[in-house]
């Protein structure tokens, strides 16, 4: 008969997690409570490693005490157990375990759950695929490096809370259930119960909640709030993630930067990492021309060069029927690469192919100027001396359209692998600002905000909304750290005209202005501060910090690519009753 009691914990009172016993703490009497890692049978001795979130130690069962080893022998990895024994120093130390230098003598032994045999094995690195871990969330969580993740992700929360509290800003709730806005991606829709027919929305950011509270006076506001986007998924990305999100009154530019270059030195320290401040300033311009992104990665210490004049006086056609067609040169110099191989060259032509390019010219000195084009040694020379090339460097050029080649050879820029380690492990934070106010959208084939409707242009761009919109450059800036864009904000529109211009350059009907945005412009003529903030992607932030390559380690009950909860098995299918209290039918 199977045994369904259950076993009495009150005369178990935990004196000390398993991984932070230490030397020092030899000789004192504990009770651990954890779970079984392994176990080793020695015949007169027993040997448990048990785990609990704080790490591991190694308990020993002697042979002295027959009953309690023989009790030993029965667990299995996953078990549930508590222990009660001396701490002793270990004859044999472990290096590679923080608790190494002792073990624990058992005394007693209380098994409080049983475990299956586990579908993979609870250890570092993860032993089965993602979708595996991902079903049975609960075993992968319990692995060392998953509670360092989330340990570090508590740690940085409270850190925030408490720079952004000392730097006088208050933590105040936004609604989850508001209306759907047209800007953006998809939003996740929830049908009215109440009010058949209708919809809210979950919210893809609190944006107008935020900017209503600097009208509203509180001057300064944060939160850590869960946000949700209904778009494709990737390694950053979840249809339901976390911001740190931030508005203020009466700021500009430069003293929000500050505040938030603070804010990432305090998180930074929690891993040992004293950042060097203030971050360096980049164009959105300057960005693209250098580095063919708005988000570079300034490890690879490579800059883009414009070769357009210099290809106008050489011999090659390829390069003067380019730009004879209105395309532009680019060039990249990689200092040292003279020795890739014609094959390597032959695959970085076939990758600038597959990122939208006609092709890639190389040239490299090494022994002369050998070249994929036939010029003359002059032409080679004005080109590598328009580079900066010396004896042994190797240069790229990309001759396409303007966003085709700073594409193409921006991203051939990013993968190029960093032989430093210690430019590898370096942290490159840069500010991005002075982005365009919109942009084309192919998927909607118009302009769109390239941030969002609230962001203020340029002043002296604001004469152009009407003329030249592609012309307008916009208050806004974007933190980058490493190639990934980790936050993005902007000063606010706070003028009801400047607002309704901005609509209207956007196409929206004055109708859906007025039905979507409304209320937000009747508030914003009773008298509204200049104002500004930025969302940091706190999902992205934690993974850079725990040195994870998606977020989906430091988030705990991730989706998949797919959008899918594997370990819920959400979405699912709902009943016809349910369907029939909204006013819905399936199709």
């Amino acid at each position: 008969m199977t045994d369904t009691t259950t076993p009495d914990i009150s005369p178990w009172k935990r004196t000390h997690y398993c991984g932070v016993l230490r030397p020092e703490h030899a000789g004192a009497d504990v009770c651990l409570m954890g779970w079984v890692q392994k176990t080793r049978d020695m015949g007169h001795l027993a040997f448990v490693d048990l785990r609990d979130r704080e790490g591991l130690v190694q308990v020993v069962f002697l042979s002295d005490k027959a009953a309690l080893i023989e009790e030993a022998k029965k667990l299995r990895a996953e078990f549930v157990v508590g222990i009660k024994g001396t701490v002793r120093t270990r004859q044999a130390r472990n290096k590679d375990l923080a608790t190494g230098e002792v073990e624990v003598e058992a005394k007693e032994l209380k098994i409080f759950a049983a475990s299956k045999v586990p579908p993979f094995a609870v250890a570092d690195p993860p032993q089965a695929s993602e979708e595996l871990r991902f079903k049975y969330r609960y075993l992968d969580l319990r692995r060392p490096a998953m509670q360092r993740n989330f340990k570090l992700r508590h740690d940085a929360a409270l850190r925030t809370r408490t720079y952004m509290s000392g730097h006088g800003f208050y933590e105040i709730e936004t609604p989850f259930l508001i209306n759907s806005t047209p800007e953006g991606a998809r939003d996740y829709l929830v049908p009215s119960r109440i009010h058949k027919g209708r919809f809210y929305a979950l919210p893809q950011s609190p944006q107008i909640f935020k900017q209503t509270l600097m009208l509203s006076g509180f001057d300064r506001y944060f939160q850590i709030v869960r946000c949700f986007r209904d778009e494709d998924l990737r390694a950053d990305r979840q249809p339901e993630f976390t911001q740190i999100d931030v508005e203020m009154s009466f700021i500009d530019r430069e003293e929000l930067f500050g505040l938030m270059e603070g804010l990432m030195a305090t998180l930074f320290d929690l891993v040992g990492e004293k950042l060097t401040l203030p971050f360096r300033r980049l164009s959105y311009a300057e960005a693209m021309e250098k580095y063919g992104s708005e988000k570079p990665d300034l490890r690879v210490p490579f800059e883009m060069k414009d070769l357009t004049d210099v290809a106008r006086t050489l011999g090659a056609d390829v390069l003067k029927a380019a730009v004879a067609a209105g395309g532009e040169v680019k060039g990249l110099l990689i200092p040292g690469a003279a020795g890739l191989s014609r094959a390597q060259l032959d695959k970085l032509g076939d990758r600038a192919k597959a990122l939208g390019a006609k092709g890639l010219v190389w040239i490299k000195k090494q022994d002369g100027f050998k070249s994929a084009l036939k010029l003359a040694e002059g032409e080679l020379a004005s080109i590598w001396a328009a580079l900066g090339g010396g004896e042994g460097d190797l240069a790229l050029l990309i001759a396409d359209k303007r966003a085709t080649a700073l594409k193409a050879l921006g991203e051939i820029r990013r993968t190029w692998p960093v032989e430093n380690a210690g430019e590898r492990r370096a942290f490159a934070f840069a500010w991005l600002t002075d982005f365009p106010l919109m942009e084309w959208s192919d998927e909607e084939r118009r302009l769109v905000s390239m941030h969002h409707p609230f962001t203020a242009p340029l002043d002296e761009d604001v004469p152009y909304l009407e003329t030249d919109l592609a012309r307008v450059r916009a208050k806004a800036y974007d933190l980058v750290l490493n190639g990934v864009e980790i936050g993005g904000g902007s000063i606010r529109i706070h003028d009801t005209a400047l607002q309704r211009r901005i609509f209207d350059a956007l196409g929206l009907p004055p109708k859906e202005t007025e039905q979507k945005f409304g209320y937000f412009l009747e508030a914003l003529n009773y008298g509204t501060p200049p104002h500004g903030g930025i969302a940091l992607g706190f999902d992205r932030l934690i993974m850079i910090l725990a040195g994870e390559e998606s977020i989906r380690e430091v988030i705990a009950f991730p989706k998949t690519t797919s959008a899918l909860c594997l370990y819920t098995n959400s979405p699912s299918d709902v009943s016809e009753r349910q369907l029939s209290e909204l006013g819905l039918k399936l199709k």
